[in-house]
């Protein structure tokens, strides 16, 4: 099946890495918002679950090796072209991750991957949806130090 104007949605993985205080941002290399700034992520594939297929984008866009510590959200992605027609229909779940090791170094479909600090997501334009996802991802991180620390 096609990715553009296809017959059932697609299900698209995102992977929202956190190091210190920055978040893991690649650049799009392909449509949808071809350019932009997204997180790592893409098509799961048949036979892996959603923790490996975002462990696997992660590493094929970035580089970087990461642990997957739960589920953020599901968003609806929905593209219409010039005539109104749906060219692409995703459903993205999106994780949170912890950074394990690596720089980033764009690869796969990404045109660049950077580390941006969690302080400038608000001003970079980003999908809403987008933004919104970092900025749960960032709150549950602070949740997991927390309990970390209280845990010793």
């Amino acid at each position: 099946m096609s990715r553009e104007y296809p017959e059932r949605p697609i299900v698209g993985i995102g992977a929202v890495v956190i190091k210190n205080d920055q978040v893991l941002l690649i650049r799009r290399g392909k449509p949808p918002r071809l350019g932009g700034l997204s997180l790592p992520g893409g098509a799961q594939k048949v036979g892996e679950t959603v923790f490996e297929g975002a462990l696997r984008e992660v590493t094929e866009e970035t580089g970087v090796e990461a642990e997957v510590l739960g589920l953020i959200d599901v968003v609806d992605s929905m593209t219409k072209d010039d005539d109104g027609r749906l060219q692409f229909h995703y459903t993205l779940i999106d994780v949170v991750c912890r950074w394990t090791s690596g720089e980033p170094k764009a690869g796969g479909d990404a045109a660049d991957a950077l580390w941006m600090p969690l302080a400038d997501i608000p001003g970079l334009g980003l999908w809403s949806e987008t933004q919104r996802i970092i900025e749960r991802a960032a709150e549950m991180m602070a949740a997991v130090h927390e309990v970390e620390e209280e845990l010793g």
